[in-house]
């Protein structure tokens, strides 16, 4: 992919964020541990993870350009198709900071229920697709913003370092 310096990256759909992070209860008690993606994301074919709008089979918006776990938790980065239409008005709706939920579609392979605290820890579990949404279940995950500088390098931006500490601040903030 070849940004030109005279246009940002939101001006081509690029994006960065974390899709889930370890360790947090989501809005239904589920909480994603480490590792529980690992042997999904070395299936074969599992490079090409589907990029929804609000988990619809209907509305791909893009492709995921990468997806892996760190530290923190799912860290994506893709890039929406601004000559779809939903993708184009998502581009305005996230670089606005209007849209920024990132949000997971699974089945779940290996999970063990904690009787003290009700949530359901998730193992393993097989990912079919992410999606940027309106209401995310993980309130964590979201979409980071992208730098209004016209000669930024997009790739630098999500660089494990500038990613860390975006993800420390979202999560101090939430």
């Amino acid at each position: 992919m070849s940004i030109k310096a005279t246009k940002t990256a939101r001006d081509h759909g690029y994006f960065c964020g974390y899709a889930s992070i370890f360790g947090h209860a989501d809005k239904s008690g589920d909480v994603v541990m480490p590792g529980a993606f690992k042997r999904s994301l070395k299936k074969p074919g599992r490079t090409n993870v589907q990029l929804l709008f609000q988990h619809d089979p209907k509305e791909p918006i893009g492709k995921i350009l990468s997806v892996a776990e760190d530290d923190i938790g799912l860290k994506v980065e893709g890039l929406l198709f601004p000559e779809v239409e939903r993708a184009k008005s998502l581009i305005a709706l996230v670089s606005g900071g209007a849209i920024n939920g990132l949000s997971i579609g699974f089945r779940t392979l290996k999970a063990v229920h904690n009787r003290q605290s009700g949530h359901r820890h998730l193992h393993q579990i097989d990912l079919w697709e992410i999606s940027i949404v309106t209401f995310p279940m993980m309130e964590r995950a979201r979409i980071f913003p992208v730098s209004n500088q016209s000669d930024i390098s997009v790739r630098k931006h999500c660089s494990p370092q500038r990613s860390i500490a975006a993800a420390i601040s979202l999560l101090s903030n939430q």
